[in-house]
């Protein structure tokens, strides 16, 4: 009797316990995403979930904020526009999240900013840098961490003619959607703030988005009066691979040109040898960097997801979340969607460990502005500019 009643007061004192060091009369802070878990784009939607999770576990493992843990879910919507405005509706009014964190896509985004503008939830760290997330002035509840596809282009443009490629010697192949409008227009104003007024009359392939149709933009390039010395090619890594495995076939030395929205990874994957001297811009630094929010980055990745591999993708999910979480830490302790705005506008100089110190305001509603260029050697990207290493 003595031994079966001390294992009836063990158990009831393990039930008093609560788990991981949280209150049961504490709920969740509740995050929404939608984004691309399945279909062609689907390495970059679940790649950026991973990051966001990875540093969501390490606040959880902590006791969470204020003893609430974060909780994200994640809705597919296959990067279609029309299954992206039902999930933003059913995040922010059915499930009532506090915050939608990493949404994925310019199509997506066409949709999901009006309805975070309407339903006044916060919109943070999309997965895109087009520009109807970055008005002036900007919409209080668009809140971004990545530099803007026009910044990315223009750090194309310069590259190439810093290495003497001139503007008549440029050509695009973009997704024909809001996506690709927005790196085309990104890189064609690019082009005329050099002086270069005929840019928009430059050989301009295009493709339909989740498909692998290229051959018709391809050939509206081959259409062109002249061999281009550079593709600034603004696509997913499926297609965008296809393109550029086509296309160096006819032009072996062609210069090849990526957004960062790509998927560095599968793109290097889906490349194998074809990807020799490829270009990537980036908008984070590289996940193999020694600055030391990076090497934080793949330290808690090995522990919460130890069969994943780093990559600039979750890297992005991860310091967005990590930027959140600030801003989680200086709201009040009752945190509401407006309150969590108030808190990360008044993010001054934080340093996260990026080699860039993070500010907001009601007035800049985006992190980073710099942009860092990489290129495949050897199936692997390296930074063009070794200080990019964080060494």
């Amino acid at each position: 009797m003595n031994y079966l009643l001390q294992i009836g007061i063990s158990l009831f004192f393990i039930l008093l316990v609560p788990d991981a060091g949280f209150s049961n009369e504490k709920p969740p802070l509740r995050f929404g995403m939608t984004t691309a878990l399945s279909g062609p784009a689907s390495d970059l939607g679940l790649s950026m979930k991973r990051g966001i999770e990875t540093y969501f576990d390490h606040i959880n493992k902590q006791g969470g904020i204020n003893g609430r843990p974060l909780n994200l879910l994640a809705l597919d919507d296959g990067y279609q526009p029309t299954s992206a405005a039902a999930n933003m509706r059913r995040l922010a009014q059915d499930q009532e999240v506090l915050a939608i964190i990493g949404n994925m896509g310019t199509p997506t985004a066409m949709v999901t900013v009006p309805i975070a503008n309407r339903e006044k939830v916060l919109l943070f760290g999309a997965f895109t840098g087009a520009n109807i997330l970055r008005k002036t002035p900007p919409d209080r509840y668009i809140i971004n961490l990545r530099a803007s596809y026009e910044e990315e282009t223009a750090a194309m443009i310069n590259g190439m003619l810093n290495r003497g490629i001139n503007p008549d010697e440029i050509a695009f192949f973009t997704q024909n959607d809001a996506y690709g409008d927005a790196g085309y227009a990104g890189a064609i104003k690019a082009l005329q703030s050099h002086g270069y007024q005929e840019a928009g009359h430059l050989p301009h392939g295009r493709y339909t988005r989740n498909t692998l149709d290229v051959e018709d933009g391809l050939l509206k390039l081959l259409d062109a009066a002249r061999v281009p010395k550079a593709i600034i090619i603004v696509g997913t890594y499926s297609a965008s691979a296809k393109f550029i495995k086509y296309a160096k076939t006819i032009w072996p030395n062609t210069r090849f040109l990526n957004i960062s929205f790509v998927g560095s990874i599968p793109l290097a994957k889906a490349l194998g040898k074809a990807g020799k001297d490829v270009g990537v811009t980036q908008v984070v630094p590289h996940f193999e960097s020694t600055l030391p929010g990076v090497t934080e980055y793949r330290r808690l990745l090995k522990i919460y997801d130890p069969e994943a591999s780093p990559d600039f993708v979750s890297l992005e999910g991860f310091i967005a979340a990590k930027i959140l979480v600030a801003g989680l830490k200086r709201a009040p302790k009752k945190i509401t969607r407006e309150n969590l705005i108030d808190a990360i506008e008044s993010i001054q100089n934080l340093d996260i460990g990026i080699g860039v110190p993070i500010s907001y305001s009601k007035k800049e509603h985006q992190a980073l502005h710099r942009v860092w260029e990489t290129e495949i050697r050897n199936q692997q990207f390296v930074p063009l500019n070794e200080k990019d290493t964080g060494d």
